[in-house]
């Protein structure tokens, strides 16, 4: 079943980019409907697909999948924004888009599977290190609530809900284990002491009220007809919700490198609220931009990977769960745009939420990916990362930051195989 449901979302993922229905990378977005006004040609929109999506398959998404043996979405979709982009903007053109696309959703879920197997033959095999790239993740990203809070409120604000935070996960950590006759509940403590920072989160936001004025309200009135467009194609849409929602529940699928990670480890419960909280930052950028540009995210604001984790096991319930999800959200569409406009600091949050993701995600896959190359190799892994993360600062064509330490963790494992074959075959050899 995995493979049908990886080269279904890999076919229509590419149809729909092909047509200018949805597509994933949330800055090519606004790109595509100036194909449709003739600004730009379908040469130079794949020209911008590329560029802008090529980078972060090549040194983030791949990289992120290997570690953790899931799939990343963005290793699957940002490729069929360009596969759908590179065909001709016509009936043929959508067929072949469809056929590159479930080949290539075969060959990278095949393919990862063909790494996990090489990395066994290996001389020394580094995965179960590389595994250790994730470790502060679980710990560390409870706490981008407050940075949130922080960024967006100020520093009082911020520490205020990081000692909540902090407190909650003592107390989770004391209590949390609560017997029901034979049946032991063990609770989260990292997922708890996030969802109560979320709370936090959305009670500060909630007080900032926009003084009047309704730009999202006047925004869904001009841009009427981009909205019918989008909704003219909701069953599309509906169906790639179900699919995504079903591969997340056959763990082939994750939305984000946070609750991949966790859901390497087993962690549904706290992998589902990572997902949550991220499907909440993604909420004001996705219905704006799909406002105004008349094209919607390939998964929406992202709550299908919720589903999908939370009925893990059971993937015809994920689809069901999923398309309906995806519809209720197009059709949706204008009520959230004028909820946000009421209340400014949540339309604002999506912001703050993303980068206080990001910037806890960089310092957190840095230092796991310190602990994997230690634990490879104890002393100079560790610098080997640390020199890598201050080569690329100062390159001028530098790596995304988040993708530093995996792609580093992952050269170093290269690194320590060529040094076991250096010792056991050559110095022998020369003896």
């Amino acid at each position: 079943m995995k493979y049908l449901v990886i080269m279904a979302i890999g076919a229509l993922a590419s149809a729909l980019s092909n047509r200018g229905v949805a597509v994933f990378n949330d800055g090519f977005r606004p790109l595509v409907p100036q194909f449709f006004e003739n600004k730009i040609t379908r040469k130079e929109l794949a020209a911008m697909s590329f560029a802008i999506s090529f980078g972060l398959v090549i040194g983030f998404a791949i990289p992120t999948s290997i570690a953790a043996s899931i799939i990343l979405i963005h290793c699957l979709l940002l490729t069929t924004d360009m596969i759908g982009t590179f065909c001709s903007y016509s009936l043929k053109g959508t067929i072949l888009a469809a056929v590159i696309g479930a080949a290539y959703g075969l060959g990278i879920l095949l393919g990862l599977e063909a790494i996990i197997k090489a990395f066994e033959v290996l001389p020394y095999n580094f995965l179960g290190s590389l595994g250790q790239v994730s470790m502060p993740i679980v710990a560390g990203f409870a706490i981008f609530p407050a940075v949130a809070i922080g960024l967006q409120h100020g520093f009082k604000k911020a520490l205020i809900s990081a000692a909540v935070t902090i407190l909650v996960w003592f107390l989770i950590k004391k209590v949390g284990i609560i017997s029901m006759g034979d049946y032991k509940i063990t609770l989260s403590a990292e997922g708890l002491a996030m969802f109560s920072g979320m709370i936090m989160m959305l009670i500060f936001a909630s007080t900032v009220k926009s003084a009047g004025g309704s730009s999202n309200t006047q925004l869904t009135s001009v841009f009427s007809a981009q909205v019918a467009r989008i909704q003219k194609n909701w069953y599309l849409l509906a169906l790639l919700g179900g699919l995504v929602a079903a591969g997340t529940s056959l763990t082939i699928l994750a939305g984000d490198p946070i609750s991949l990670n966790l859901l390497s480890k087993g962690e549904i419960t706290s992998a589902a609220m990572a997902a949550f909280a991220r499907a909440i930052g993604f909420v004001p950028l996705v219905l704006t931009t799909a406002v105004v540009t008349g094209v919607y995210g390939a998964v929406g604001c992202t709550f299908v990977f919720v589903v999908g984790i939370l009925l893990t096991g059971q993937p015809l319930f994920a689809f069901l769960a999923g398309a309906a999800i995806l519809t209720a959200e197009v059709f949706l569409i204008n009520f959230f745009a004028k909820i946000m406009d009421k209340f400014t600091g949540i339309r604002e949050m999506g912001e703050h939420i993303r980068t206080a993701m990001n910037k806890v995600l960089e310092v957190a896959l840095l230092l796991g990916s310190t602990f994997a190359a230690n634990a490879m190799i104890a002393g100079i892994g560790p610098m080997f990362i640390i020199a890598c993360y201050l080569l690329n600062k100062q390159s001028k064509k530098p790596i995304v930051d988040i993708a530093v330490g995996p792609v580093a963790a992952i050269l170093f494992g290269i690194v320590v195989n060529i040094l076991v074959i250096i010792g056991l075959y050559v110095v022998p050899a020369a003896k």
